[in-house]
């Protein structure tokens, strides 16, 4: 019998699934680590990064702009457009003032809206980073921009960078987690490792006891004769990795049988939210069924991160206009809505976080693929909807030695463009690793001729020192 059939037995057999590629066994040294580019002081030991898919509108959370309420309803002056509204080209545009209210919040005075008033109650914890920006307009192209740092498929992803780095604190759990509500604009690359070894890029977890498909073994098998399977398993695997030259992805799928092995019993665990006390759970919004599922998934990603899983992604929004943060018709009721589902949930987070010590090395990032504009984008009044927005947004950072209370840079007076301190997506994605103490510099990997590293041939670390200190 060929040995593809039998190792295909073999797998239906054991109980472990195709779909395991995604998991890997990230042992010391497992699939290339990059260990010499640990050579920076870390304040951060795991990321937790809440995306907010579709891209919240800057100047309605965490970006007042007084002056768009003054202008609202009115042409923008030329300079908004330049040339292009001197032609004629945004002739039909008008600005678009922020129907929510800013206050200063805790004892920092950080400004935020009356749209997250749970994330407000935690503004001494926030570091509100309003100078992002990036070149990419579509949601594709910045999906993949601010997450794998290349407008385009075949690039790792940040997490998987942070995975090759540092490696796992955990070996029956994957190091790098996703928690998606849906389908994902961009695809499932966007958590991808790209050129990497395959071991490095994200699982993605479904909600439940169940968390990863054909993770169970077959009826009626004993550990022992699974365990003398995947040994046979193992063997043949390793037959066919000898005559391929060591194929990544062959190799990740060989490591994958023995992690999932492991995980019939960790994972279950880890996923099990039940376990959780009523006033956790109340926390993060699970008794009320419109939060439930976002605030499920945060208390999820805490009980990853507690266990040593290095990278957990949580998803807001499934890819559809309609139940993203795309707010091109009626931004008010479309953001009021995703505040409602994830508000308490992230605050719950960070409270949680910060009650059993792991806020200090813990980094969790809030942001989308870009922020909106400020003029209006499908109607005026109560429907006006606002365009996409790359070239100045906001997001921030808490958590993993940052100083909360603060904010850095600053857009224009109708909160289109960066002006103050400006930060590219390759700083913002260098100041995450220098934060973990990865030199982004050093992360780097051989492929097509050349190394690669995240952040291409830019990059820089300003940002850091001004996160850490204020």
């Amino acid at each position: 019998m060929p040995i593809d059939v039998s190792r295909r037995r073999f797998l239906q057999n054991a109980g472990l699934g195709i779909g395991w590629l995604a998991a890997a066994d990230l042992l010391a040294g497992e699939g290339g680590r990059a260990p010499q580019a640990a050579t920076l002081p870390a304040t951060a030991k795991r990321v937790i990064s809440l995306f907010m898919q579709g891209g919240p509108s800057q100047v309605d959370t965490f970006d007042p702009k007084p002056l768009l309420r003054k202008l609202h309803g009115k042409h923008p002056p030329a300079s908004f457009g330049n040339e292009d509204f001197q032609n004629g080209k945004f002739s039909e545009q008008v600005i678009l003032g922020s129907a929510w209210q800013f206050a200063k919040q805790g004892q920092s005075g950080l400004e935020v809206s009356n749209m997250l008033p749970h994330t407000a109650k935690c503004a001494d914890d926030l570091a509100v980073i309003r100078s992002c920006y990036h070149e990419g307009f579509t949601h594709s192209q910045a999906q993949f921009l601010i997450n794998n740092g290349w407008p385009r498929i075949g690039r790792p992803s940040l997490g998987s960078w942070i995975l090759y780095g540092l490696g796992s604190e955990n070996q029956n759990l994957p190091g790098f987690v996703v928690l998606l509500e849906g389908g994902v604009r961009s695809g499932p690359a966007v958590y991808g490792q790209g050129f990497l070894p395959a071991a490095f890029q994200g699982t993605s977890f479904r909600p439940g006891r169940n968390p990863i498909l054909n993770l169970q073994p077959s009826t009626g098998m004993s550990s022992e004769e699974q365990k003398d399977l995947l040994q046979t398993l193992k063997t043949f695997n390793q037959q066919h990795l000898d005559a391929r030259n060591g194929d990544s992805e062959l190799s990740a799928r060989l490591s994958s049988y023995e992690l999932a092995f492991r995980m019939q019993m960790a994972a279950p665990e880890a996923t099990d939210i039940s376990s959780e006390s009523d006033a956790t759970k109340k926390l993060y919004g699970l008794d009320d069924p419109v939060s439930a599922d976002f605030g499920g998934r945060c208390l999820l990603a805490r009980r990853l991160v507690e266990r040593g899983v290095r990278f957990v992604q949580v998803w807001s929004g499934n890819g559809m206009n309609a139940t993203d943060w795309d707010g091109h018709i009626d931004c008010d009721k479309n953001h009021a809505a995703k505040a409602a589902q994830t508000d308490k949930a992230v605050a719950g987070l960070l409270t949680d976080l910060k009650s059993r010590g792991l806020l200090e090395d813990t980094l969790v990032i809030w942001g989308g693929e870009f922020g909106r504009s400020p003029t209006s984008d499908g109607g005026q009044g109560g429907a006006a909807g606002r365009d996409h927005n790359p070239y100045g947004f906001s997001l921030w950072m808490a958590g993993g030695g940052v100083k909360g209370g603060q904010v850095i840079g600053g857009t224009d007076e109708l909160g289109l463009r960066a002006v103050k301190d400006p930060v590219h997506l390759h700083d913002l994605h260098a100041s995450i690793l220098a934060l973990l103490g990865l030199d982004h510099l050093k992360l780097t990997y051989p492929y097509n001729g050349r190394d690669f590293r995240l952040t291409d041939v830019g990059g820089k670390t300003d940002l850091v020192e001004r996160l850490r200190k204020g």
